[in-house]
């Protein structure tokens, strides 16, 4: 593009206000620049660049914190609770669910999303629903049963200033989506004949290499 511009190193370099030896290094392969670089140069050329991410089944690296979590629900949860971790849902959205719960006494199945940092929630609730309206996709899901299965959400968030700022100020959203108390929620996971109250926002804390589920809401601490 530079040379069927009829433009040199020098003048293209001074019009995308970098060095003229760093451009050329970046043409000659030696250099790997910057996408705030790349958009300089394609700016002085008259050109465009483009930058897009497709969304897919989600990260391929587990969060470390995350899967401490999971390891703690797992834990907790009563042996009436038939569990599977990172379950794929095909259609009509594709993804993986962390965890899913299946009550072996009555049709209650719950997606379970856990989450160590929660950004942005609209994102969250909205791929929460989607995923779990496509869990009859999933590989053990049956169509035989006489009643099909009740499905439920939780959604587990690791106990954070930024997290709990964030569920305070959404807090009639977040009761809107997860209407359960977090105790009954606590309750019915790990004793053996507590029905499941609805979908749920629970909590837990991490301390090093320990998770712990909490049984309620979490302790708000004093500012320093």
């Amino acid at each position: 593009m530079r040379l069927d511009a009829g433009l040199s190193i020098r003048r293209l370099a001074a019009e995308a206000g970098i060095d003229d030896g760093y451009l050329g290094q970046v043409e000659r392969g030696e250099r790997e620049p910057s996408l705030t670089v790349l958009v300089a140069i394609a700016t002085a050329l008259g050109g465009d660049t483009h930058v897009r991410l497709y969304p897919g089944t989600g990260p391929r690296l587990r969060d470390p914190i995350k899967a401490r979590i999971v390891e703690a629900l797992l834990r907790a949860a009563h042996s009436r609770w038939l569990p599977r971790v990172e379950v794929a849902v095909f259609r009509p959205a594709r993804g993986v669910i962390d965890v899913v719960l299946q009550d072996r006494e009555t049709p209650t199945v719950i997606a379970i999303e856990v989450h160590s940092e929660l950004r942005r929630l609209e994102q969250q609730l909205r791929w929460a629903n989607e995923k779990s309206a496509a869990l009859p996709s999933a590989g053990f899901w049956s169509t035989g049963a006489e009643r099909p299965p009740d499905i439920q959400r939780l959604l587990i968030l690791r106990s954070t200033r930024t997290n709990r700022e964030l569920a305070e100020r959404f807090a009639h959203t977040l009761a809107v989506a997860y209407p359960a108390s977090a105790i009954d929620a606590y309750r019915a996971l790990t004793e053996p004949s507590v029905t499941w109250p609805g979908s749920a926002l629970m909590w837990a804390t991490v301390d090093g290499d320990e998770a712990r589920l909490l049984d309620g809401a979490p302790m708000r601490r004093p500012p320093r």
